[in-house]
C-alpha cells in the first residue's frame, strides 16, 4: 500500500493486488494514509492452489491490473 501511493504521488499510475482477505484492512489503511490507491483483490487463499489455479487467477486479475492502471493514467 505504502508503495502504490509512494508511486502515485511521484506520478506513476500505480496498483496493488491483494487477496480478497486483505480488502478491509486495504480500506482502513488507505483511509488513513488519506489515499485512494486503485487495487485488484483475488480470490484468498492461494497458497494451496495448484499452478494451473494461480495462473487463471493470474489471467483473470491481469484485464483488471491493466484497466486499474489505464484509469490513472
Amino acid at each position: 500500500m505504502h508503495d502504490t501511493v509512494d508511486l502515485e504521488a511521484r506520478g506513476i499510475p500505480s496498483v496493488f493486488v491483494a487477496t480478497s482477505e486483505f480488502a478491509d484492512g486495504a480500506a482502513a489503511q488507505a483511509k488513513a494514509l488519506g489515499a485512494d490507491p486503485a487495487a485488484v483483490f483475488v480470490a484468498h487463499p492461494i497458497q494451496d492452489r495448484s499452478d494451473a489455479e494461480l495462473q487463471a487467477l493470474a489471467d483473470e486479475a491481469a484485464a483488471r491490473i491493466v484497466a486499474a492502471l489505464e484509469a490513472r493514467a
